[in-house]
């Protein structure tokens, strides 16, 4: 019996030195740029290359914002689409323990008890017996994985659980980068609210002021009319403003994983600092986004189930035995004359299939295609994201300066047209319509510093997250 068992290692082990079949899996080239059009030197970007080890960080404190912080703790903690995409990764790690058994022997103890009477109307030379049989026995069973299926089941269960934890950082950073998104746009309708609520008091003056100028003659009824839609549909957008902040404000419980009714945001028109991500990008950005990372895995996944779709042309060879005790008494059932064992291999050699196994093939091959396209893919809308948030934040910082430019324009105009009439020179009338001007340009300004606040999220997303303060100072020198 020890040498059956010598013989069998030495089988296995033979079996496991032999190639598998099928493909080996090689990361495969995909067209690059030289580098981004906003960046600041050429040598600045280099191919995607996924890696698990870079730390993604907790990139949104660079907003300066506690309130921030606080909540994306929360929804990092709580929300539940993360909770499913974790759960998706216990899952694949325990196929990958699933898959891996395949490769050790299958060992079971089986016992059994039975007891019957022979016919006597069959042709048994002890016609009316009654027997008692105790069984002991211990059996195994042990693919020899010569052609290397499930050394391939095995090595696409474990690309499979990489990609898995990929879309797992995915669908965090995506998370965390809708919180920041949807933060920042309730801030910005808090800041609109509040330039919109002096409008509403601004035109109520200017109504006002046109209403007393009629009762004297100065002016009609068609200047009174005008005043007052103007000042009804400012306080309607003052209502828009709130309605959509509470919309706002309930997509952000959802994603913090808290119930709407009970869930709020203080409101505040300040404290919102845009972080100034440079043009200027690590050489390893793209390697750090994890939806590259997971097609790239997934990839390789394909690649192995190739190989398993290859190994079903060839022989499948098994070793099965068992040992045990048999005896018809429990008193003799451990005795060494009660002792049996076999041993012996089977194999398995597909004829014909009626053209299944062709077909599997043909299907792995297409599948390792329709995922090649999908890696590649991935990689180009990485690259157009990153561009596409490097090119709007450059926009978006000019036409910034611009609006700020004009705003301390209509600030100037509104203060001399105050003091002209308080000099007497102008009417009051000119005064409120300079006073409106610079309130419509201080909102103009407004809904520009959200836009690049959302777009600073969207850059840092586009890049995988992972940039720290400190990484933004040395980047920057």
């Amino acid at each position: 019996m020890k040498l059956h068992l010598l013989s069998l290692l030495t089988v296995s082990t033979a079996a496991a030195a032999i190639p598998a079949v099928g493909p080996d899996y090689v990361r495969p080239t995909v067209e690059t740029p030289p580098a981004y059009r906003t960046a600041a030197s050429p040598d600045s970007w280099k191919a995607a290359a996924p890696s698990d080890t870079s730390l993604r960080g907790d990139w949104w404190t660079l907003f300066q914002n506690p309130e921030l912080n606080s909540i994306e703790s929360l929804a990092l903690s709580r929300n539940q689409d993360l909770k499913i995409a974790a759960a998706r990764v216990e899952e694949a790690n325990a196929e990958v323990g699933v898959v891996r058994a395949g490769l050790f022997p299958q060992v079971a103890l089986d016992p059994s008890l039975s007891r019957g009477r022979s016919s006597e109307t069959t042709a048994n030379p002890f016609p009316n017996a009654v027997a008692t049989d105790y069984n002991a026995p211990l059996s195994a069973s042990w693919e020899l994985d010569v052609f290397g299926r499930v050394r391939r089941l095995s090595e696409g269960a474990r690309a499979q659980a990489r990609a898995s934890a990929d879309l797992f950082e995915s669908v965090k950073l995506s998370l965390a980068a809708s919180v920041a998104t949807n933060f920042f746009l309730i801030r910005g309708t808090d800041t609109e609210m509040e330039i919109v609520a002096r409008s509403v008091a601004l035109r109520k003056r200017e109504l006002d002021l046109i209403t007393s100028q009629q009762r004297v003659g100065a002016a009609t009824e068609f200047d009174t009319a005008r005043a007052q839609a103007e000042f009804a549909s400012t306080e309607a957008d003052l209502l828009a403003l709130a309605a959509r902040r509470e919309s706002l404000q309930d997509s952000l419980a959802v994603l913090a994983g808290e119930p709407a009714a009970t869930f709020s945001v203080t409101p505040s028109t300040g404290g919102n600092t845009i972080p100034a991500v440079p043009a200027g990008l690590p050489s390893d950005v793209l390697e750090r986004r994890p939806d590259v990372a997971a097609a790239e895995r997934q990839l390789a996944a394909a690649s192995a189930r190739i190989g398993v779709a290859k190994a079903a042309f060839f022989p499948a060879i098994s070793l099965t035995g068992g040992a045990g005790y048999e005896s018809a008494e429990t008193a003799s059932l451990l005795r060494a004359d009660s002792r049996v064992w076999s041993i012996g291999p089977s194999l398995y050699l597909p004829l014909f299939q009626g053209g299944r196994n062709t077909a599997n093939l043909e299907r792995a091959k297409a599948a390792y295609q329709e995922q090649l396209a999908i890696y590649r893919q991935q990689v180009l809308v990485a690259f157009r994201e990153v561009q596409e948030a490097l090119a709007v934040s450059r926009i978006l910082g000019e036409e910034s300066a611009a609006q700020d430019r004009a705003v301390s324009s209509a600030e100037r105009a509104s203060g001399l047209a105050t003091t002209r009439f308080k000099a007497g020179y102008t009417s009051y009338l000119d005064v409120i319509l300079a006073q409106r001007t610079e309130l419509s340009s201080e909102r103009a300004f407004a809904e520009l510093t959200t836009a690049r606040l959302t777009n600073a999220v969207s850059l840092v997303k586009a890049l995988g997250g992972g940039w720290t303060r400190e990484d933004m100072r040395l980047s920057m020198n």
